[in-house]
Order: structure tokens, then sequence, then C-alpha cells
């Protein structure tokens, strides 16, 4: 499977993107916000790429970072957004800003972008809320926290439905609180894990 296509940017139109890559012209549907980002047509540039194939079509979509497809992968989790759809919504706000709307669960906000609308919005949110998948970018947001030794826990909350932002609060709390237990230094990785787990439903629940 593709992951990105290396060439000579041929042509930049709405919500597309030509690129010739040793004689091939791709025609990639992408992101307007996107287009920017790109080198001028003429210049060589690089684009992330997804394929969609199904029995009645085959498109490609592009992305200027692994970040923003990885935004886009995330939208198509959500009901009732399809490719195009997470195409549209991406087009009207840059990824930096969705991602901080979604996190902070600006409601409000994320009904006034355009492509949304009130139901899309509320199950965005639902859907999404502390639970991108984004991956490394260079975008202006924040820098991610270094991976945390007990990421598994905090996955096993998100899949509980808990919050990511809140149960990682909760895993480096009780983490803090173990870290003078005697007992708890001796244990398995795996006994900890289960400790803190336990604790932090506990701390989630008050």
């Amino acid at each position: 499977m593709f992951n990105s296509l290396s060439g000579i940017i041929t042509g930049k139109f709405p919500q597309k993107l030509y690129i010739d890559t040793h004689g091939i012209e791709w025609d990639v549907t992408c992101p307007d916000s996107a287009l920017e980002k790109f080198p001028d047509v003429g210049s060589e540039g690089r684009v992330f790429v997804w394929m969609q194939h199904t029995d009645n079509l085959m498109n490609l979509y592009g992305f200027a970072s692994d970040r923003d497809r990885s935004l886009f992968f995330d939208l198509l989790k959500v009901d009732g957004i399809g490719p195009k759809g997470a195409v549209k919504i991406m087009s009207n706000i840059s990824t930096d800003q969705l991602v901080s709307i979604l996190e902070n669960g600006d409601l409000g906000l994320l009904e006034k972008v355009p492509g949304v609308g009130k139901k899309t919005a509320a199950k965005m949110l639902l859907q999404l809320k502390g639970k991108l998948t984004l991956e490394s970018g260079t975008g202006s947001s924040p820098a991610k926290k270094a991976a945390s030794p007990y990421a598994d826990v905090i996955s096993a909350l998100v899949d509980m439905g808990y919050d990511k932002s809140k149960a990682a609060d909760a895993v480096e709390k009780i983490v803090g609180q173990l870290s003078t237990d005697e007992t708890f230094a001796k244990a398995g990785q795996s006994q900890k894990e289960d400790l803190i787990f336990r604790r932090a439903i506990v701390e989630l629940a008050n």
C-alpha cells in the first residue's frame, strides 16, 4: 500500500493536487487547507496518501503531513463522515485548530465549521474528544509528553470511555503516590499496571 508520493507538483486546484512521479501524473484529492503547505507548481514535493478502493471507485487522498492524514483517519471513525466529508471539514479549518477545538470540547465553535453542523459536531466530540491518534508533526501545537511507561493502562481506560487527558492525569497522580511504596517498587510490570488500573478507575469515578 502507498504511504507517500514524491515528485513534481504539476497542478493545484480546489481540493485537488496533481503530482508527477517519473512520468505518471497522479490526481490526488486533498483538503484546501493543505494546498498552501505544498511547494509551488513546478517544484518537487511529497504527498502523504491514502487510497480508497471499492468495487465501484478508486480515489487517492493526499495530505501535507502524516499528522494531517492521522486526523483524516480519526474523522472517518465518526458515524456519518466519509472521506469526502472529512476532506470538506479539513478544507475549512487547519489541523491545529480542529485538534484544539476537539480536545477542548468546544461544541459551539465546532458547529460553526463549514461542513459540520450540530448533529455531526456532537458525534465528533463524543467519538474523538480525548481519543485523537495524531502522529508527530511540525505544527504549532504543543509538543507531546514523553510516552508513559503505563501507556497500556491509559489506553485501557480510554477504551472504557474515559477522557484520555483525564486518564493520563489520574495515572500520573497514582504513580506519584506509589513512588515511595517499596512493595510497589518490587512488583512486576503487570502487577503495577493492574494496581494502577484499579486505582485509576476509582479516581476517575470521583
